[in-house]
């Protein structure tokens, strides 16, 4: 019974912490979240795959794919990364497909594959994050606090 309500808690306790982390990360850690995140649910899928839970197993591998389609694949610059964009699209496109039959074919293997390429996709990431020390300092503005703003959203 106790455990229950304590896990939505503590579920909903994590949502808002993913949620303010997104909100303050810049486009370089929000990609890391990304890589992050599929990272995570290949290794539940692998743990319900061992586990013989289908279901499951099954559920966790879309929520890879989707980060990937639609959060790594999509953030792709094709025309501002060149090759290297290029690149990266058909690495993704290979990883959704690997995925994909590492679902039909209950295949760990595959799971395995596409997980370390991503953990060596994110070191790269890392490697090549922006030094936050050498960042310059965001001037202050003052504006009208009851003027209009615009809508401007960060780019990934």
């Amino acid at each position: 019974m106790f455990g229950s309500s304590q896990m939505k808690g503590a579920n909903a306790y994590a949502k808002v912490g993913i949620e303010t982390g997104v909100i303050a990360a810049s486009p370089h850690k929000l990609i890391v979240m990304l890589f992050d995140g599929a990272i995570v649910s290949i290794g539940n899928a692998i743990q319900h795959l061992s586990a013989n839970e289908i279901a499951a197993k099954g559920k966790s591998i879309s929520k890879a794919i989707s980060i990937i389609d639609n959060g790594l694949r999509a953030s792709l610059d094709k025309k501002a990364g060149g090759d290297i964009a290029v690149s990266l699209d058909a690495l993704y496109e290979y990883m959704s497909t690997r995925l994909i039959l590492a679902n039909l074919n209950n295949d760990e293997n595959l799971l395995i594959e596409v997980q370390n390429l991503l953990k060596d996709l994110r070191s790269s990431w890392e490697a090549i994050a922006p030094d936050a020390s050498s960042a310059t300092e965001v001037p202050v503005i003052n504006t009208d606090a009851l003027a209009p703003r615009s809508n401007k959203f960060l780019e990934a």
